[in-house]
């Protein structure tokens, strides 16, 4: 019988299994999660013959929050003395695949298997290959996910492009830029990368664009817009990079970021502030509920209990006030790989086509 195994961030196993238990009720279908604190693995079984394949299908990958990716498939046994031919003979069952990942958990004791997945790698693939359980050309089937547990222990699964994360283990492999004044830089280009399709950069990370960084020293994130030729005002009462005021992009305002109000709407908000969640998502709920900007990014840095609860309310909050402005927009929440004790959430204003610069009363 076939399961899902799903990715988290350690210690977050429980919230990956609430969400799936609540989503997997509202499709209909009967499962339970199977769970480790800190091994960031989730199993989620589905007694019914194919439900697990059904439901994978039925749920939208992107609506997961705490999920980073997921397969569907099953666990297997293989000797130490012969790891490969178990499984091969394990994809014989399943269907052909466009590539094969190997992963591990995101766990200390997973990137002690690096080791072991780099020397299976090249074997694996040359034999994947040469039986044609995994066909480079067919760019429209499934992938496969070789999920090493153990030394002895494999999950062998598949996941669709098109409902899944683009990147092994929901890991996307981004570098600090060399002249960001932090790491916290790398949150909002991730944030991008998840939110935005690749195409469609040009078009909504465009130059010219205005932003507003709420909480933005020392400057991560005004460096993400600054370095897309954005125009930014910067928010906080904290110096920023002065590399970054030398860009002639940015304007500096001291201020506190949650009292801030712009003069005109702008494309971009972020931000980025330390705070409880329900402050910054009534203030990520003022700015798209009176039309401030396009688009928003804002993290919500959550509690030590009921923290999958706790974003459903600020998501439910943000939404309310979209409604009650009558505003048609998107709103999604990602635990992106670079957020520790948080997630990060997206809103998009949908009818951005008409949008225009306003100056506001």
């Amino acid at each position: 019988m076939q399961e899902l195994l799903l990715h988290c961030r350690p210690g977050f196993e429980g919230e990956a299994a609430a969400e799936m238990q609540e989503l997997s009720a509202v499709k209909g279908f009967a499962g339970y999660a199977v769970t480790k604190e800190g091994s960031a693995l989730v199993r989620f079984v589905c007694p019914g013959e194919g439900d697990a394949e059904r439901l994978m299908h039925k749920l939208d990958f992107r609506q997961l929050i705490f999920v980073r990716q997921w397969a569907l498939g099953n666990w297997l046994e293989v000797p130490v003395e012969d790891r490969i031919a178990p499984i091969i003979t394990a994809c014989s069952k399943g269907p052909i695949a466009s590539c094969m990942w190997l992963e591990t958990a995101d766990t200390n004791d997973g990137k002690a298997m690096a080791a072991l997945t780099k020397k299976l790698s090249k074997p694996l693939e040359s034999a994947l290959t040469k039986t044609r359980f995994v066909r480079p050309a067919k760019t429209e089937m499934p992938r496969l996910h070789l999920c090493f547990e153990s030394g002895t222990r494999v999950f062998v699964g598949w996941s669709w492009a098109h409902n899944a994360a683009p990147w092994p283990m929901g890991i996307p492999r981004l570098k600090v830029p060399r002249d960001a004044p932090s790491r916290s830089t790398l949150k909002l280009e991730e944030a991008w990368h998840h939110f935005i399709p690749r195409d469609d950069w040009d078009a909504r990370l465009a130059p010219g664009m205005t932003a507003v960084d709420l909480g933005a020293a020392p400057g991560g994130w005004t460096w993400q817009m600054v370095n897309r030729h954005m125009k930014v005002i910067a928010i906080d009462n904290g110096p920023m990079a002065q590399s970054l005021m030398d860009s002639g992009q940015v304007e500096h305002i001291q201020a506190d970021g949650y009292l801030y109000k712009p003069n005109r709407t702008v494309h971009w908000m972020v931000c980025d502030i330390v705070d409880k969640p329900a402050r910054s998502s009534s203030l990520l709920a003022r700015w798209v509920g009176r039309g401030w900007c396009r688009e928003a990014i804002v993290n919500f840095k959550l509690p030590m209990k009921r923290r999958y609860q706790e974003v459903i309310q600020c998501m439910e909050h943000v939404q309310d006030a979209l409604d009650e402005a009558g505003i048609k927009a998107t709103v999604s929440c990602k635990q992106l790989y670079s957020d520790r004790e948080e997630v990060t959430c997206h809103v998009r204003i949908l009818h951005a086509g008409s949008f225009k610069i306003q100056t506001l009363s």
